[in-house]
């Protein structure tokens, strides 16, 4: 049995439908994601586990406990905010002793549990200081240890990231799934960032306009994507549109703007179905010849280029239209080759595409 079963939930605003007919099981001891644009319900979601919302219909399952009527005090989930949410008032010690209090733990038991979790999240000798002293990530680690220090049943993090630079949200990233590997705590984690989702998770769950789009193992989700939405969402991805051709020997031949490109499949799509291409920037190699029958050639014309380092990114105007991204990195010190305006071949293979009927529009 599923540690959490999240049961056809509906959430409605008024007659907006914020999480619409949403059906999900989460393992025990996993860390989930679930990722998507801003006011695609994932917050919502997550306040309707926690307690804070309460569902317009549906049911949330907590080892087999229906938590739909439970209050949120008696739900023993831990939860970290956006904006980490500690008092200001109060100082590292009684921040992260605040639910330990609540619970009545007594004076011994609240010393004892404060030092072992400032302890796990490396700011033991803190416990004097107050907010104003510490630093984004401190306080984010404060944070952390307030809502694991009640040993909850579930662990909830709502985008506990976004208000950190780069490099500090990086280690804390880490820092968080050590964490939370160490203590097998089922957690739910919101992000609208791709990388986080893909670099944290067991499972990402996509959501989009409060639908889920797909769930599934994170490689999953990038390699196979079920529609072009999460085709396009999940990394950078070139979409386009055509229709079905034909399909021999595994391979689905679709016409997109007068060009034909062949996709290895493993379904049959019937001939003049309307169906998503997608295509990876870094798969696409240029000034390469086709090695094999069904490799994807192209000319063109570079019309955007951008030096990063130890990559070069671009825009490729194809002769029938088409615009493809493309990514290529630089090896050695050696200056790139490419320029804006330059005329370019290449190919990409038959292996690098994923083609979809389900057709759900990047708007």
């Amino acid at each position: 049995m599923s540690e959490i079963i999240i049961e056809r939930l509906q959430k409605n605003f008024g007659n907006t439908e914020a999480v619409r007919d949403l059906s999900i099981s989460i393992e025990k001891g996993e860390l989930v994601s679930l990722l998507g644009p801003s006011g695609c319900g994932k917050t919502t979601l997550l306040r309707m586990v926690a307690g804070f919302e309460s569902p317009t219909s549906g049911k949330i399952f907590l080892r087999e406990r229906n938590l739909v009527e439970v209050p949120p005090q008696k739900r023993n989930i831990g939860i970290v905010f956006q904006d980490y949410a500690i008092f200001p008032t109060m100082n590292v010690f009684n921040n992260v002793a605040y639910g330990l209090k609540i619970k009545k733990f007594d004076k011994a038991q609240i010393a004892s549990l404060v030092a072992e979790y400032l302890e796990l999240v490396g700011l033991t000798g803190y416990e004097k200081r107050m907010p104003a002293q510490l630093s984004g990530g401190q306080q984010q680690r404060v944070a952390l240890a307030r809502a694991l220090v009640i040993k909850p049943d579930v662990l909830l993090l709502d985008e506990p990231l976004s208000n950190l630079d780069a490099a500090l949200r990086l280690n804390i990233r880490k820092e968080i799934r050590k964490i939370q590997q160490a203590l097998g705590i089922t957690t739910i984690f919101v992000t609208h960032d791709q990388e986080e989702a893909l670099s944290i998770s067991d499972k990402v769950f996509v959501m989009r306009q409060g639908e889920l789009m797909q769930g599934g193992a994170p490689e999953v989700i990038y390699r196979r994507p079920n529609n072009d939405f999460v085709a396009g969402f999940i990394g950078k991805s070139n979409i386009m549109y055509g229709k079905v051709l034909d399909y021999t020997d595994g391979v689905t031949s679709v016409e997109v703007n007068d060009k034909t490109f062949h996709v290895k499949t493993d379904e049959v799509i019937a001939k003049g179905t309307e169906v998503w291409v997608s295509l990876r920037p870094q798969y696409i190699r240029l000034n390469e010849q086709p090695t094999d029958t069904y490799d994807n050639t192209f000319h063109g014309t570079i019309n955007y280029i951008e030096y990063l380092g130890g990559l070069v990114k671009g825009e490729i105007l194809m002769s029938n239209g088409l615009t493809l991204e493309f990514e290529q990195p630089i090896r050695g010190n050696s200056a790139p080759d490419l320029q804006k305006s330059q005329q370019v071949s290449g190919i990409f293979s038959s292996d690098d595409l994923v083609v979809g009927r389900n057709i759900r529009r990047m708007d």
